[in-house]
């Protein structure tokens, strides 16, 4: 698994002093062994940061090149990754500029991340059942491990998932 950040920048002229305070960093985190195709991971946690956040309307994104270069990865795939994203809305190309955050995407990328959690979620519940667990032992399961990870997983702007400002 490979973690790179990158400085989301924004479109509107500021000082350095302001860039300190408005600036985010995103982490992404890419695993190529996980069974999900690498542009598909990068298209979801660009929706997460949006959905949290991190990624704010009107952030301009690192170029394809750039982030090839911290990722490592081939930069069709972060083109793949990006063009995905605008046919979803969720980016729009400043001539000039690069590709920015737009500004409609908030509810979108919150929606998109519910749904994929919760599909994800009814796949390993749906397993569960049909191998034979009742629903108040996943009910346990479930709960113990929350209460094991809360505060030890970092989200995609890098805080311990019990820092989160949607979280608090």
């Amino acid at each position: 698994m490979r973690l790179v950040y990158y400085l989301a920048r924004t479109l509107e002229p500021c000082t350095s002093a302001l860039v300190a305070e408005k600036a985010k960093v995103m982490f992404f985190s890419i695993d190529p062994n996980n069974g999900v195709a690498i542009y598909e991971q990068i298209v979801r946690q660009v929706k997460f940061a949006i959905a949290e956040q991190t990624l704010r309307p009107g952030q301009l994104l690192p170029s394809v090149r750039t982030l090839s270069q911290q990722l490592a990865i081939n930069p069709n795939t972060i083109n793949r990754a990006f063009q995905q994203l605008q046919v979803d809305g969720v980016l729009e190309s400043i001539r000039g500029k690069g590709l920015a955050v737009c500004t409609e995407s908030l509810k979108s990328c919150v929606d998109a991340r519910k749904s994929l959690i919760t599909e994800r979620f009814k796949s390993v519940i749906r397993e569960a059942l049909h191998a034979g667990l009742e629903p108040n032992e996943l009910t346990q399961i479930v709960a113990q491990q929350i209460a094991e990870l809360a505060g030890r997983i970092d989200t995609i702007s890098g805080q311990l998932s019990s820092e989160s400002p949607l979280h608090q």
